[in-house]
């Protein structure tokens, strides 16, 4: 039997989020699962604040928060963030997807 685990946050996403300022606003970056998207399901990352369903993940006062609903979606995932010529933009890292579309915020399992 395959042992589920959280998803990881690197560094560089907790150093995003200090640069932002979003333990100074009392915000921690949202990672949902939602229907939709080109996929099947697409991904939803903004700043909000941490409600009593969540799990948290933290480093250096930042924090992660998913809620009980997509945390199954995202079990062993990896959350970064990046900066390309194109922009800069937090992302996810599922290996449960089966497929995803080119703009890397909707997929499919």
């Amino acid at each position: 039997m395959k042992l589920s685990l959280p998803p990881k946050v690197t560094d560089r996403a907790y150093a995003r989020l200090s640069e932002i300022g979003a333990n100074i606003q009392e915000k921690a970056l949202r990672v949902a699962v939602l229907g939709g998207g080109c996929s099947g399901f697409q991904y939803e990352i903004k700043l909000d604040y941490i409600q009593t369903d969540d799990l948290v993940l933290e480093s250096n006062g930042e924090k992660v928060v998913i809620d009980s609903t997509s945390l199954s979606f995202l079990e062993d995932s990896i959350i970064d963030f990046s900066e390309e010529v194109i922009g800069a933009r937090f992302t996810v890292n599922n290996p449960n997807a089966k497929s995803s579309c080119g703009c890397g915020t909707s997929f499919s399992f």
